[in-house]
């Protein structure tokens, strides 16, 4: 049945409209008609003042609602950490599965495939976030899975998109690990890479997104800093404009100056929010089991016993918030950076990240403070 949602601004993905309706059918946009436009469509009144954009998309989502991927790899898991998501906006996602054993990441993508067949799920597919990483740079990763990658590694995880049809596969890794070859290889296949956790020079970074690394997870986070002699990954991650970078906007893991600085030297349309969270988010619980360990949730942080962070405790639209309110950053940048920019990055900005004709109603409806009212997946509504 078509439905016609009125009475709310609409973001377009580009610009704001006033006075607009947004026609709806078989969970795609018809069109964005005049509001007064006769239509036979089921009406639904939206709340005066409020606010229809694009779903935000969340390419770092470890857990939520009380579930850990890397603790339970099934598609229960799955669905719960997504329906979690949802309610603060997101409405599509990758599952985020940090380095581990082999035989859990087996688990993880199946699970994480069979999830997203599911209509409405709103899984977009799969991030590994290891296992190929800096022991130096690990952060919280387990140094008993991180390793090189061996051939059959790269067999697999070739074959890993063909299990994902319409989504993505998403690996991070440390450029200095894995060869130009093999980053070659998964590129053709169809892998999206990613540098993280990494101390890779300036040059070898290079090297690597001349071979088909395209974006960089969690920008400045388990990098070396910045350095007048040796820019390093991070200084790589500024430098290349064709690559993207995920940025974790809470105040707690880059300072607000660092990211100002960075949205000044990359192009428009290269920074997206990623939120990093974790299972606490949706929950009021104080801790968490990682790896046996306990990770505490301390004044806006994760962290480990020795204060180590562990992922983050935000939500999207939070995220959203802190730009406007941290960065400075009009509302409608901000809004970009949470659906526009990684639909780009997946390669799915012709059918996310916008409201136009033959876009999915993948929407969030936020309220005059930019807080969550609600979400459509493939045009079903849920209050959040």
């Amino acid at each position: 049945m078509r439905q016609l949602l009125t009475g709310a601004r609409l973001f377009t993905g580009e610009t704001m409209l006033e006075g607009h309706a947004l026609l709806i059918e078989d969970g795609r946009i018809l069109d964005l008609i005049p509001r007064d436009t006769v239509s036979d469509a089921q009406v639904m009144a939206l709340p005066a003042g409020s606010l229809v954009a694009p779903g935000f998309i969340d390419t770092q989502v470890n857990g939520g609602g009380g579930a850990l991927l890397n603790e339970t790899p099934t598609v229960e898991a799955v669905r719960t950490i997504a329906a979690a998501h949802r309610r603060y906006g997101t409405t599509g996602l990758l599952p985020t599965l940090i380095t581990d054993s082999a035989d859990k990441m087996h688990a993880a993508a199946a699970a994480v495939s069979a999830a997203m067949r599911t209509p409405g799920s709103g899984v977009l597919g799969l991030h590994l976030e290891g296992p190929f990483l800096s022991q130096e740079r690990r952060g919280v990763h387990s140094s008993a899975f991180v390793r090189l990658p061996t051939p059959a590694d790269i067999a697999y995880l070739a074959g890993l998109p063909s299990e994902f049809p319409g989504g993505k596969v998403l690996l991070s890794l440390a450029p200095e690990t894995v060869s130009d070859a093999d980053i070659g290889a998964l590129a053709e296949a169809g892998v999206l890479l990613a540098g993280a956790h990494s101390a890779a020079s300036f040059a070898r970074t290079t090297e690597a997104i001349r071979a088909g690394l395209r974006g960089f997870t969690h920008l400045f986070n388990a990098m070396p800093p910045v350095a007048n002699r040796e820019p390093g990954i991070a200084g790589a991650a500024l430098a290349s404009p064709e690559t993207w970078c995920g940025i974790i906007v809470d105040g707690v893991h880059v300072h607000p100056a660092m990211l100002r600085l960075a949205l000044a030297v990359k192009p428009r349309g290269k920074l997206m929010l990623v939120t990093d969270a974790m299972p606490p988010l949706g929950t009021d619980a104080p801790s968490f089991e990682l790896y046996g360990a306990t990770i505490h949730r301390r004044d806006g942080r994760l962290v480990t016993d020795d204060g180590t962070l562990a992922g983050a405790d935000l939500d999207m639209a939070q995220a959203v918030r802190n730009c406007i309110a941290l960065l400075e950053l009009p509302q409608e940048e901000a809004l970009r950076m949470a659906s526009l920019y990684p639909a780009q990055f997946l390669g799915m900005s012709d059918r996310r990240g916008r409201l136009g004709s033959g876009y999915l109603a993948d929407l969030v409806l936020l309220d005059q403070g930019d807080q969550v009212l609600g979400t459509w997946i493939a045009g079903e509504w849920r209050a959040a």
